[in-house]
């Protein structure tokens, strides 16, 4: 295996898709009000991208340090834990990623608000530093807030309540409160993705000291919490349709429905947790189209 494929495999490609939900239906959300800006959402996307990556990798070097990542884990490779790659090397593709995130980040910043107030530059600086200290903090540390249980609740606001509404209000410079409904849906869409990965590595977690929400709640109660982040994505985003109704086509986003139902009923009759590897692809592939459908039926 190269050099360039470990780091590829490392970077993980595959949830990326997942990542550019929010950056995506932001996007959407604002061209449908005419105030869509080709500068953010370039710059909007790679800083997800370089955002998601640096996650990817902090979270590799994290386990790997912590013993988290062990023979016993269940789900893709870690090339820290399998020693391809050096602790050493992984700390500078982190900084690395971190560099890149800063300036993607800057010149989205930049982008959506030109010359702008300087509150506004200081308040987007302060929730861009948050995201990559979010993005790095999540098994690296002391205590990690992944270890401690509080995973979902920072996926929800990054994922969903700041990437969509953030990618809208720069965009637009404006704020509307019903933009919360359909970033809180691709929110619990994303914790949703998060908690098959905690309910498959569970065991290993407990083992290691890691106490996710699974960990915390149980296997049973995680089942339950599973099905209602899905029921209440879709509940908000019929709400927001509802409030927003202009055509049918505003349904658009009910497509991948029976990819969330489905996926559903595997969680709750799963007693063999590798096997929710297909459902973390399998949600991760219905948050984007969500996303993709609920935008295109805004602007039909």
């Amino acid at each position: 295996m190269t050099k360039f494929s470990i780091w590829i495999k490392a970077f993980r490609l595959r949830t990326l898709p997942l990542a550019l939900s929010a950056t995506i239906l932001g996007s959407f959300l604002a061209y449908e009000v005419g105030r869509f800006k080709w500068g953010v959402f370039v710059f909007g996307t790679c800083t997800t991208l370089f955002l998601q990556i640096l996650s990817n990798l902090a979270n590799d070097y994290g386990d790997a340090r912590k013993g988290t990542d062990n023979s016993q884990r269940l789900g893709p490779l870690r090339v820290t834990q399998t020693g391809l790659v050096t602790l050493r090397e992984m700390r500078w593709m982190i900084t690395l990623f971190v560099i890149l995130s800063l300036f993607s980040g800057s010149m989205l910043i930049w982008s959506g608000l030109g010359r702008g107030n300087l509150l506004l530059y200081a308040l987007f600086f302060l929730l861009g530093f948050s995201a990559i200290y979010a993005a790095v903090k999540y098994t690296i540390g002391k205590k990690p807030y992944g270890y401690l249980g509080f995973g979902d609740i920072m996926v929800f606001i990054y994922f969903g309540i700041l990437g969509v509404a953030g990618t809208f209000f720069l965009h637009t410079r404006t704020f509307h409160p019903t933009i919360l409904l359909p970033a809180s849906s691709i929110g619990l869409l994303s914790v949703g993705v998060l908690n098959l990965n905690n309910m498959r590595d569970r065991e290993n977690d407990e083992l290691n000291g890691k106490q996710t929400l699974v960990v915390r709640m149980g296997i049973t109660w995680a089942k339950v919490y599973h099905v209602g982040l899905l029921f209440t994505a879709f509940l908000l985003g019929i709400t927001y349709t509802i409030i927003n109704f202009d055509s049918f086509l505003q349904l658009m986003f009910l497509l991948p429905l029976p990819l969330l139902a489905s996926d559903a009923q595997k969680v709750l009759t799963n007693t063999v947790p590798v096997e929710l590897n297909a459902e973390l692809k399998k949600l991760a592939v219905a948050t984007l189209l969500f996303s993709l459908s609920f935008g295109i039926g805004l602007i039909l």
